[in-house]
């Protein structure tokens, strides 16, 4: 078989079909062959040495086990004798392939069945350890050979099936004996139907060991098993495969009804699958995909031919193993790989992205300062070293009207929105200290910006002058204070003044203060991720920080900016920073 011939369903189909009739009647014709059939009429099947009364017999050599009647199966007997052949079923039991009982009751003086007398029974034991119901003939089943039985309900359920003839179909009952010092127990389901005025009872225990280790060990590996009879056309499948196809136990599916779950594109390789087990080749094995309930499975198959004796297939075996849960993994792994690359590179152009505007927006400061007066320093720290910029920034620049603008903010937030704040307020800054306005409304009029925005957040700024005469005008909203170095003793500068964040109060005028600097004075402006430490109050990291400032006397800008950044970096931040240094010379 090709696989041009199992394309499709409908052709797969056929070709099992076709298949199974060839091989039935091939079957069917070696078996004409032989000379099977059934008996000829007015023959006895047990052929003419079988023992009758006509032939010389000797049927009445032995007494049956129910004490009716003699000889066994009571087919010589008559019904003079009060034995009526129809109703005895001892002779049969060795051939009930479970724990089988004849039983007739027990009556008391009032008419009431106390217990049930073992007239006959089989070999077979339902458990390793209880006795074959055969060793207990004469016994009385609930009071000597299953003491403890009738409290499961096994008794009344007797009585019923007597009383009224319905059979008992399924009574679980928990079994528990002392057998040789230690306790056991067992689950046994009984099963019952009268016989005139006996029980035939039968038994067997719920699941054996070795049945519940099985399912135990499908559920365990996701595997089952299933049988395909051929010439019969039944099918049995093990739980296991049952739970993998979630089908209804008593109803396993067919070849064809497997066919008719494939996935379109696994029907040729379903095809060549069976094909090679009926060709006999062990073992064949494939990866198959089903959809069961609407969920795509992926099932391994193994599988191989039940053969006769002239090597011709009668059924197939098959042991499947369930790998969805493990292609699922997979898929959400593949997926996630693919979510993470797509992270990565986000963040890599984010990076490039924030790259660029910090070079663009956080330049060094200009050399116009230096005729000013003024040397000047500044660096941006991130918190993690692939950061490129936050929402951190600085300004420091001449003015036209000979004044020096020096700014330092913070926009709350992370990423490129805190960017794009940032930005905004920085430019802000820039074009309003152009109109030669004082600190104080230059700030009142960039918390106008970011109140009148509705996608801005808070954010903090200090921002000042300084002009010919070395007086520093500034205006705090929300921001640390700058520090002040002066002959080695380094201290915050007064904020009486400081307003609110900016964003948070609309119309808000914003004070302006003086401060007279000397040369040789050197100003920190800094934003609050240098001095924040997770599990410590900001003002001890302030402290540290003018700790840091006033051993550095007699450093240029750049020095004492550099030693800062070389403690902050030997730190563990959780926050992008900014730093300013500017000496009056």
């Amino acid at each position: 078989m090709t696989r041009s011939l199992t394309s499709d369903v409908a052709s797969l189909k056929a070709y099992i079909e076709r298949e199974i009739a060839t091989l039935r009647a091939e079957v069917r014709r070696r078996t004409e062959t032989a000379g099977v059939a059934d008996p000829s009429p007015g023959r006895s099947a047990g052929g003419a040495g079988a023992p009758s009364p006509e032939n010389g017999g000797s049927a009445r050599t032995a007494q049956c086990p129910c004490g009716q009647g003699f000889g066994a199966p009571h087919s010589c007997v008559d019904a003079a004798e009060g034995h009526d052949a129809s109703t005895c079923l001892c002779a049969a039991l060795p051939a009930v392939p479970v724990s089988a009982a004849l039983l007739s009751p027990v009556w008391d003086d009032s008419g009431e069945i106390t217990d049930f007398v073992i007239r006959a029974g089989n070999h077979i034991r339902s458990a390793e350890w209880l006795v074959s119901p055969d060793q207990q003939a004469g016994q009385l089943f609930f009071a000597e050979a299953r003491p403890g039985a009738a409290a499961g309900g096994l008794l009344a359920a007797l009585k019923e099936v007597l009383a009224t003839g319905h059979a008992l179909n399924g009574l679980v009952v928990d079994y528990t004996e002392e057998r040789y010092g230690r306790l056991r127990r067992v689950q046994l389901v009984h099963y019952a139907a009268s016989c005139g005025d006996q029980v035939l009872t039968t038994w067997r225990p719920v699941r054996s060991q070795a049945e519940l280790l099985t399912i135990d060990a499908q559920h365990l590996a996701s595997m089952g098993w299933g049988r395909w009879d051929l010439l019969s056309g039944s099918v049995s499948w093990s739980e296991g495969l049952q739970r993998i196809f979630r089908t209804d136990p008593a109803l396993p599916w067919s070849l064809l009804e497997l066919c008719d779950a494939l996935v379109d594109d696994d029907v040729g390789a379903f095809g060549e699958f069976i094909a090679s087990v009926l060709a006999g080749e062990e073992p064949a094995w494939t990866r198959i995909r089903f959809v069961v309930l609407g969920e795509v499975r992926t099932v391994d198959l193994l599988g191989r031919p039940v053969a006769g004796t002239d090597g011709r297939p009668w059924a197939l075996q098959i042991v499947a193993r369930d790998l969805t849960p493990q292609m699922r993994s997979r898929r959400r792994l593949a997926e996630k790989q693919v979510e993470t690359e797509q992270l990565r590179q986000q963040a890599t152009a984010e990076r490039h992205v924030a790259s660029a505007l910090r070079e663009a927006l956080l330049p060094t400061y200009s050399e116009g300062l230096a005729e000013l007066g003024l040397t000047v320093a500044a660096a941006y720290l991130p918190a993690e070293p692939d950061a490129a910029v936050g929402g951190d920034w600085y300004k420091c620049r001449p003015l036209p009207d000979g004044r020096a603008l020096i700014a330092i903010g913070d926009a709350s937030g992370h990423g490129l929105p805190a960017v794009a704040r940032m930005a905004q307020q920085r430019h802000a800054m820039a074009g309003l200290a152009q109109t030669g306005a004082c600190a104080g409304d230059v700030t009142t009029w960039l918390n106008e910006l970011v109140c009148s925005d509705p996608s801005s957040a808070t954010a903090t700024v200090a921002v000042g002058h300084v002009d010919a005469e070395r007086v520093l005008r500034w205006t705090c909203a929300g921001h640390p204070a700058p520090l002040l170095l002066r002959e080695g003793r380094a201290y915050a500068l007064p904020t009486e003044h400081r307003g609110p964040l900016l964003g948070v109060l609309p119309g808000h005028q914003y004070d302006t203060a003086e401060f007279q600097l000397e040369q040789g004075d050197v100003l920190l402006l800094y934003t609050d991720g240098v001095v924040e430490r997770r599990g410590q109050d900001i003002t001890e990291g302030i402290h540290a920080l003018t700790g840091l400032l006033a051993a550095g006397d007699g450093l240029s800008p750049q020095g004492m900016v550099d030693r800062i950044t070389d403690v902050y970096e030997r730190g563990v931040h959780d926050d992008d920073a900014c730093l300013l240094a500017v000496r009056v010379d």
